[in-house]
Order: C-alpha cells, then sequence, then structure tokens
C-alpha cells in the first residue's frame, strides 16, 4: 500500500469528507478513453460497499478537443471542475511534435489553473521475482520550472543563425508549499513505519540561483519546523546522480522532492523499475480539488486494441480518494491491486501478459 495521506491536506479533509462526491471524467486522447472508465468502475463499486455517492461528468481535453473546438483546455472544462467537482481523473493527451499555433499542453494548463502544486507519484515494486525493493514517492512541484511555457525565438545578430530561450522560474512561494507537502509525507511515512528520509534533488552546482533557491527554501522549511519533522532524516542529491544512484540503488530513496522537470524525468524513469509505466500513478493535489492521472501517454500504437492496462489509473484513483480524506477505500484498492500483481495471472502486454484492459479490471473488482 502506499500511503501517501498527507496530514495537512488528507488529514483536514477527512474530517469533512463528503459522502457525495462530484469526479470529472476527462478521458483526452489514445489509451485515455480506455483506462478512465476503469477508474470509475472502481468507483462505482466502492461506493456501493463504503457508502460514497458519485456523480460523474465527462469532460474534453486534448488533442481531440482542440482539433473540434481549437482549444486542448476547453474552457467549460475548467468552470465545471472549478465550480462543481471535488475529484477528477485526468487519461492522457496526444501532443503533436512541431509546434501548432494555438495549442498547448491541456495538463500543464490544468494544473496552474486549478492550483495543483503538488504531483505526487508513488512508486512501488510488488509484483513476484522483483528483488529490488522498490518504494518511493516522488513529489514534483507542478506550477513553474521551465513549465511556465515562457519561450521565444529569434535570429543571433551575430552568426544570424536561430536560438530559443526558455525561462526556468523558481519561486520561494512555490517551494515553500512543495517542500511542506513533501516533509508532510515523509512524517506520515515516519509515523507508519517508524523512519523517512526526505531527498532534495536539484543542480545547483551549476543553476546556483533557480535551484540555489529550491534547495535553499526546502533546507529552511526543514530547519525551521525542527520540532515536527525533526525525526525525519534530510538528505540532499544532485539530480545527475540522483537518476544514476535511483537505478543502481532504487533501495536508498524514500521521499523525493523536485522542481517539475526533474520531477517529471525522476518519476517516468523510475517506472522502468517496477515494471511498466502502466502501474505508475500520480495525483495532482490542490486547496480545493484532486487529479488523479495516470503517468502513461496516450500510446496511439496501441490505441483501440483493449489492451491498455489500467493499473495507474485504478492507483490513481485511489490516491484521489485518498487526497479527499476517504482513506479506507483507498486501501482497498492498493490491497486488491498489489494482490491482483503479485498473483500475475492476469496481465495486459506491457507487464508480458495476454490480458485484456477489462479483463484486468474485472480481476481487480472481484477482490474488493
Amino acid at each position: 500500500m502506499f500511503r501517501t495521506s498527507v496530514a495537512k491536506v488528507a488529514a483536514r479533509r477527512a474530517y469533512s469528507a463528503p459522502k457525495h462526491l462530484k469526479i470529472g471524467l476527462i478521458p483526452g486522447d489514445g489509451i485515455g478513453k480506455e483506462v478512465i472508465p476503469a477508474g470509475k468502475q472502481v468507483l462505482e463499486a466502492l461506493g456501493t460497499k463504503h457508502g460514497l455517492n458519485f456523480d460523474f461528468v465527462n469532460l474534453k481535453a486534448g488533442w481531440e478537443a482542440f482539433q473540434q473546438q481549437g482549444k486542448a483546455l476547453p474552457d467549460e472544462t475548467v468552470r465545471i471542475l472549478k465550480e462543481q467537482c471535488q475529484g477528477a481523473l485526468f487519461g492522457a493527451v496526444q501532443s503533436p511534435t512541431t509546434k501548432v499555433a494555438g495549442y498547448s499542453s491541456p495538463i500543464v494548463a490544468l494544473r496552474r489553473e486549478l492550483g495543483l502544486y503538488a504531483n505526487v507519484r508513488p512508486v512501488k515494486s510488488v509484483e513476484k521475482g522483483n528483488d529490488r525493493n522498490v518504494d518511493m514517492i516522488i513529489v514534483r512541484e507542478n506550477t513553474e520550472d521551465l513549465y511556465i511555457k515562457t519561450e521565444k525565438t529569434y535570429v543571433d545578430e551575430v552568426t544570424g543563425t536561430k536560438v530559443a530561450e526558455a525561462i526556468k522560474r523558481i519561486s520561494e512561494v512555490a517551494t515553500r508549499k512543495i517542500a511542506a507537502i513533501a516533509l508532510d509525507i515523509s512524517l506520515q511515512r515516519l509515523n507508519t513505519r517508524g523512519h523517512a528520509t526526505l531527498t532534495v534533488t536539484h543542480k545547483s552546482n551549476v543553476l546556483s540561483q533557480s535551484d540555489g533557491l529550491f534547495r535553499e527554501i526546502c533546507k529552511d522549511v526543514y530547519e525551521k519546523n525542527k520540532d515536527k519533522y525533526g525525526g525525519i532524516k534530510y538528505n540532499e542529491q544532485i539530480v545527475d546522480s540522483m537518476v544514476y544512484r535511483m537505478f543502481r540503488e532504487p533501495e536508498c530513496f524514500d521521499i523525493v522532492v523536485a522542481p517539475n522537470l526533474y520531477g517529471d524525468i525522476l518519476s517516468d524513469g523510475a517506472a522502468a523499475l517496477v515494471g511498466s509505466l502502466g502501474v505508475v500513478p500520480s495525483a495532482n493535489v490542490g486547496p480545493e480539488i484532486v487529479i488523479g492521472e495516470p503517468c502513461h501517454g496516450s500510446a496511439p500504437d496501441i490505441a483501440g486494441k483493449g489492451i491498455s492496462n489500467p493499473i495507474a489509473t485504478i492507483r490513481s484513483t485511489a490516491l484521489m480518494l485518498e487526497f479527499l480524506g476517504h482513506s479506507q477505500p483507498a486501501q482497498d484498492i492498493y490491497k486488491a491491486v498489489d494482490s491482483a500483481l503479485v498473483e500475475g495471472v492476469v496481465n495486459t502486454p506491457d507487464l508480458g501478459g495476454k490480458a485484456t484492459t477489462q479483463q484486468v479490471v474485472d480481476n481487480v473488482l472481484s477482490r474488493f
């Protein structure tokens, strides 16, 4: 089980966790349309068991939405999420590899519009035959860094050739927020396991001002709250050596906090340690709404074949519920998924099996 509740967020919500939840469903493109229904099925099954009522609203975002409406993130999608939904499930989007006028990533925009400042990505090995003890949570700052998408291209006056520049933004405000939630997750692990280590990842040896600020503020949050976080071991790791050690010694890492770009790369890379991006979940956490999001892409090569792995979405559904204060239904999902993976009898092709998406869903549902 991931047990990634955050004291300041999930615990507060647990006291007032509503039994009636409106959940936005945003399939997006490609296999997003196949895996998001899996999350819906799981919620419906758990609702019956735990006395929860879910209303679902289908929303659009992605490349197909851009082609149909001229906007990758329609205003109506944002409005409904802000005004009506406590949670949402986001599938995947197919983004063009070359510049298309008017198009920009809808999930990046959604994180900004809804104040989803933290992306929480647990990576855990449970399957048979895996001798690497992987059990880490990567906490990624979700709103700034290079992802503010402030870029320009111009012609250099001296060489007469094109130059492209992008601004990397690291702010004290955003860094304090991500450091606090990472430390709260570490505290939760300390309380349940008796030990916890937070590793701050940066490249301040080169980027002394931007990554230097990230490093400085994370340490400041820790030091000024020693009465609360003093039991947590505090480490730092340069990002390139972090990648090396993560693949060589994944058991060394517990909770990892990183700026947006590094967190994106580290979490996707870490998925290779546990078999597939198809099993790695995430939650985009904000003060008013939580959006579960599998870490895989739209996978156009297998879209429509019914063989996409729904585990990442199912686990993301659990994360969403946990951050909304419903920890017991979330634990039910974790247990069901873990046992299904350990048995390994119903796996999709990315895990070496031949099962369909729905066969995996049915297997998980049978364990509730």
